[in-house]
């Protein structure tokens, strides 16, 4: 590799950068959650009753007492101060997979000229940011700018901590001042609200009596990549679509399987020591990291937490990992297929449901043919799956999340349930009318003395379906790595409060028909089996064979991209789903399709300007530099009596004609706005704008392949993906 002079230094700045200093990591009893305003913390500070209070909310979902609030934001202010803190922030998340906050000053100037650091009840509980520029999807005029924030007590206060101080950052949920959600906490909030409700109508009929909240647990997997600052910034298209445009493959890439778990390059290990140092700060509890599977991918895993807290962990995770890449040299992109040719990142969110009393309702234990809870809210998820797939394949959809889904790396864009060999079993049997038991996982005996016999899995993994059970939860592996898990969990919460209220009334039906519990239980799981077990799939979901059999046989929709499935979100029974259980109001629902295909189309449209400009500023350029260097050699030599094969000047021309024929047609269309709709520009984008820039993309790979490296403009693959 030789590559151009900016190439060159670029290699240069990253081999003699001097190392980032390694700090001794402190004891992570003095870390954890020290930038969290815990119940802990709340219970030392306030009066006894306020605490009680507070906590009722907080644990037993009880209404919020507002008379208190004066207390708790003088508690949570001292506390603050004593941090270093000097402003705080209501925080929020708008519909834009973003974080937005607004800083405030505790200070306060008295009638004197002197001030004093004050914040009250009314502050922290109520907000006033500008929504005028956050997106609602035609919910209010542009010119009508007021939006409310209030303060989620579920979700705890925090400081965020810089170079230049300290931030006391408070979540809370971002309304329209009419009062409709413009952001992705509320609906997540109401939807643990209507499975809570739901849950409980079946735990009631089961016989319990002492049942605490049902909430959702979340626990997402975020997979990422890290690339040279260095290099980044001489690729337009990373640093504006957080994606490479162009680029061939590197002799090498994954083929080897060698990167997949392997020794974490000391670099990147000081990063993530770093990022976990802010992570435990912060009371988020970042339990795995490792390489994933292409070069210069990696992932970290937390713990499970409540679906609300999870979210808001979640946002703050990935906002962490980009800073932090940046002081470390590096950026961390949280695109879902950032190199062509390689692996793509997801983010696997593992789902359940559970409460204090009765524990995780979807853990089958030993004996799931017995277990009348667990196979209830299991039918109930397998029911939520088949009537709403193509509402999960919507919740997941964006333009960069189409190039993963489908690929032999990420599951197909048809929404399938697998549930292992046992659960097969199991199900099966309940559809033939009558459990008689469950089978053996068995023990691993490997034959040698010295190694343990353990016992087995009830069922193996299965990398290819969208929505696996693996044990005691659900993991919905479709979702994208930049996605907030926000909109997935609202869909998944809402589907199983629907189904679990299909179950109660299903239960009572037939209890009220004379039937015993036992016999209403079985009849209600068989109609479930029966009448959606088209959903339960535990083959091979890559294989042509099955999507033909899940379209044509079974009836599941297949929406291949982000134009076929975000409509989805129009279809009346979508819409009755979300108004009926309160989490969407059709108006909200509306704003939603509006804004992501809005956001679909900006996407697809910036991408095809830098493909146009960078091929035409960048690519073009080098290639007739080459053309025009290789034709002089190739006279020269002529007339020294040597005649080589014009041949591959010949190639490169025709490489070049073809590629700048292509530019020219991308770079007409793209202005073109005469659309009778979203969904009409939608599939504008998915079928005319990005085949012309693959076309593109497509003629300069190739002629990277021929011009000579040190004309090439822009960092390669081999250089990105293994220069570190």
């Amino acid at each position: 590799m030789t590559g151009n002079s900016s190439r060159v230094q670029a290699v240069q700045n990253i081999i003699n950068r001097p190392p980032m200093p390694v700090k001794q990591p402190e004891p992570l009893s003095s870390l954890w959650a020290s930038d969290v305003f815990t119940l802990g913390k709340m219970k030392e500070s306030l009066p006894k009753e306020v605490f009680k209070s507070l906590k009722k909310t907080i644990e037993a979902s009880e209404e919020l007492d507002v008379s208190i609030a004066d207390v708790v934001a003088l508690a949570m202010k001292d506390w603050a101060l004593s941090k270093g803190a000097l402003y705080y922030a209501h925080v929020f998340y708008p519909l834009t997979n973003a974080t937005a906050e607004k800083h405030d000053g505790f200070i306060s100037v008295q009638s004197d000229g002197s001030v004093i650091s004050e914040f009250s009840g009314k502050v922290l509980v109520q907000g006033e940011p500008d929504g005028s520029s956050f997106p609602n999807g035609g919910i209010r005029s542009t010119f009508e700018a007021r939006g409310y924030t209030a303060w989620d007590v579920t979700s705890p206060a925090f400081i965020m901590t810089t170079d230049n101080g300290a931030t006391l950052c408070i979540p809370t949920v971002f309304v329209s001042w009419t009062g409709e959600a413009l952001d992705k906490k509320t609906p997540l909030l109401r939807a643990n609200a209507a499975l809570n409700k739901a849950a409980k109508r079946v735990l009631s009929i089961l016989g319990h009596t002492d049942i605490a909240p049902v909430n959702s647990s979340c626990g997402a997997e975020q997979e990422y990549f890290l690339v040279d600052t260095n290099f980044v910034s001489q690729r337009p298209d990373l640093l504006l679509a957080g994606r490479t445009l162009f680029g061939a493959a590197a002799a090498k890439g994954q083929q080897f399987d060698d990167h997949y778990f392997g020794a974490i390059p000391e670099r990147v290990q000081v990063y993530m020591q770093d990022v976990e140092d802010q992570l435990y700060r912060l009371g988020i509890p970042a339990k795995t990291r490792h390489n994933e599977v292409a070069p210069g991918q990696f992932e970290i895993a937390p713990f499970f937490e409540s679906a609300n807290v999870a979210t808001d962990h979640q946002q703050l995770l990935m906002t962490v990992l980009k800073n932090t890449a940046k002081r470390h040299g590096l950026v961390c992109l949280l695109h879902e297929k950032p190199f062509k040719g390689i692996n793509g990142s997801g983010k696997h969110v593992n789902w359940s449901v559970g409460n204090a009393t009765q524990g995780n309702l979807l853990d089958p234990g030993s004996t799931p043919h017995s277990n009348s809870q667990f196979l209830l809210f299991c039918g109930a998820v397998i029911r939520g799956v088949h009537k709403y797939g193509p509402l999960l394949r919507a919740a997941i959809a964006t333009a960069s999340n189409d190039h993963r889904l489908g690929a032999n790396e990420a599951p197909p864009a048809i929404m399938s349930i697998y549930l292992g060999s046992q659960l097969d079993n199991v199900f099966e049997q309940i559809s033939q009318g009558k459990i008689t038991g469950s089978l053996n996982a068995g023990v691993m005996d490997l034959g040698i003395n010295t190694l343990p016999i353990f016992s087995k899995d009830a069922g193996d993994r299965n990398r290819t379906s969208p929505f696996a059970f693996t044990g005691n939860r659900f993991e919905f592996r479709a979702v994208g790595s930049g996605q907030s898990v926000a909109g997935p969990l609202v869909a998944m919460n809402t589907m199983l409060a629907d189904s679990l209220n299909w179950v109660a009334d299903a239960l009572e039906s037939k209890l009220k028909t004379g039937a015993d519990l036992d016999t209403a239980i079985l009849k209600t799981l068989k109609e479930v089996i029966d009448t959606h077990g088209a959903v339960v799939f535990g083959g091979n979901g890559y294989s042509a064979e099955w999507h033909k059999m899940a379209v044509e046989e079974r009836g599941l929709a297949n929406l291949r991209t982000a134009a076929d499935a975000l409509p989805v979100l129009k279809e009346p029974y979508v819409e009755e789903l979300f108004n009926k259980l309160g989490v969407l109001s059709p108006v909200e629902l509306a704003s939603r399709f509006e804004i992501y295909a809005e956001q679909y189309i900006l996407a697809i449209e910036v991408e095809a300007k830098l493909v146009v400009s960078m091929a035409k500023t960048g690519i073009y350029p080098a290639a007739i530099k080459y053309l025009s260097d290789l034709s002089v050699t190739l006279s020269s030599l002529k007339s020294n009596g040597i005649d080589l094969s014009n041949e591959r000047l010949v190639h490169i021309t025709a490489l070049v004609t073809s590629m700048m024929e292509t530019v020219s047609k991308l770079s007409s269309i793209i202005s073109r706005h005469d659309f009778s709709s979203p969904e009409e520009h939608m599939q504008f984008c998915a079928k005319t704008i990005r085949p012309l820039m693959d076309e593109v993309r497509c003629f300069a790979d190739a002629l990277e392949g021929e011009i000579a490296d040190e004309l090439w403009p822009f960092p390669t693959y081999q250089e990105m993906l293994f220069i570190k």
